[in-house]
């Protein structure tokens, strides 16, 4: 039984997506670091490959089976097979089938292998025709997002831009990095062959992340962070011998990148609520050579700190994460329609608990990386609602990502970065 590395390495990954609720971003690292150079980029285009099609492959496979019910294992090796078949030209189509055979007797399900044969051979032949019942089925099927979702942002932004989402939510983008300040003691140069941001100073793009780029990671002189990340954190210019507090901190792209453009600070102060997260924000500092004061806290329960003894917090509040879904493309299957009332009560509640540190003339910076109004606006709203001594300030960003209730956003589909909210709050 012939197995590329690849291909059990990309399957091991997915099993754990599906049956633990687990990360790529986190495991994919993991296991393409024991893969040979020559599988790394097999494995990922896999993994991401078949979670970006998850849907829209689970359709295929069920038009062509008898009794479409699979246990897990069968289920991955089928979308492996048939995502092979339709999206990789390059590899040829008995090798996508064979491979998938393997697999299912690999995971000890010898019987599914005569039924996986014969659908990914079904599907190699046949063309692939859907029905659908209407524009929001279409789009969820052919997008791969769940229909619960479509139907929330059509009622959202609409039919057009809800498709222009979903859409741009499966286009592999180039891969966003900043300079750190470590990189400026070391007198690094940037490469020619990097393309600078427009909107973000420090801020480039390389097509693919090759050894170069990961050894200057793990020197700390780069740091792998999305242009909207940075581009929020940028919007922090503080005056010298201010006191800045970053909430929620991990894994610290926005603290040290603050850290940089505001080496005048008095303090600089970051935390989070698990260990591990504290840990990981902790070595992140310490690799960028950033000076940042890390503290473990309950952000919802109260922060231990006094009352109004910050010039500016930024609150980077725990959310569903959707508008990183061309990232991270799993979110979409592992939320509920109820998680965003359940997120926007816990935002509302670290966003009072920080707004007792904020001193008369400071400010809070409230951002997320979703795109659900129940997670944003509506929590601004109702905050300021209660809190009359705060009102909203522009955000100091070009105009395109500004809204007319003074907030900003970016879209991945408009702007070609993860999609971002952000909300300044003026004490006064």
């Amino acid at each position: 039984m012939k197995i590329s590395q690849a291909r059990t390495a990309a399957f091991d990954v997915l099993l754990r997506i599906e049956t633990d609720n687990a990360f790529s971003s986190i495991l994919l690292p993991k296991y393409e670091e024991k893969l040979p150079e020559k599988d790394k980029g097999l494995c990922h285009e896999l993994v991401l490959g078949v979670l970006r099609r998850q849907i829209y492959l689970d359709r295929l496979i069920d038009q062509f089976a008898a009794k479409p019910k699979f246990d897990p294992e069968v289920r991955i090796a089928l979308r492996m097979g048939a995502f092979q078949l339709l999206f990789l030209e390059r590899i040829p189509a008995y090798s996508s089938i064979n491979e998938s055979v393997n697999l299912v007797e690999r995971s000890k399900k010898s019987s599914a292998k005569a039924i996986v044969n014969a659908i990914l051979r079904r599907i190699q032949r046949e063309p692939v025709e859907f029905a659908f019942t209407d524009e929001i089925e279409r789009i969820s099927v052919k997008t791969s997002h769940p229909r619960w979702l479509i139907e929330k942002w059509f009622r959202q932004i609409g039919a057009a831009e809800t498709e222009q989402l979903a859409q741009a939510n499966n286009v592999v983008g180039s891969s966003a990095f900043r300079l750190t300040a470590k990189s400026k003691k070391t007198a690094m140069v940037p490469s020619p062959e990097w393309c600078k941001s427009e909107f973000v100073e420090a801020c480039y793009f390389a097509d693919r992340i090759d050894s170069h780029l990961l050894r200057l990671a793990e020197a700390g002189d780069i740091y792998f962070q999305d242009e909207a990340s940075q581009m929020v954190a940028a919007t922090l210019t503080l005056p010298a011998g201010s006191r800045f507090l970053d909430v929620c901190a991990s894994p610290g792209g926005k603290t040290t990148l603050i850290g940089m453009r505001n080496p005048d600070l008095r303090s600089l102060t970051a935390g989070d609520l698990h260990w591990r997260r504290v840990t990981l924000l902790k070595a992140n500092c310490e690799r960028q050579e950033a000076p940042v004061s890390v503290v473990q806290y309950d952000a919802e329960d109260g922060l231990p700190f006094a009352d109004e003894s910050f010039d500016a917090v930024l609150i980077d509040a725990p959310c569903s994460g959707t508008g990183t879904i061309r990232h991270n493309p799993e979110i979409r299957y592992s939320l509920k329609l109820e998680d965003f009332d359940d997120l926007a009560r816990k935002q509302l509640r670290i966003l009072e608990s920080a707004s007792k540190l904020v001193k008369l003339g400071g400010r809070i910076y409230y951002s997320t990386c979703s795109m659900e109004i129940e997670e944003n606006e509506q929590v601004i709203s109702q905050f300021l609602g209660d809190n009359s001594q705060f009102s909203k300030v522009c955000a100091p960003l070009d105009d395109r990502f500004r809204t007319s209730e003074r907030f900003a956003r970016t879209f991945p589909n408009r702007d070609n970065m993860d999609g971002f909210f952000l909300a300044v709050l003026e004490r006064s």
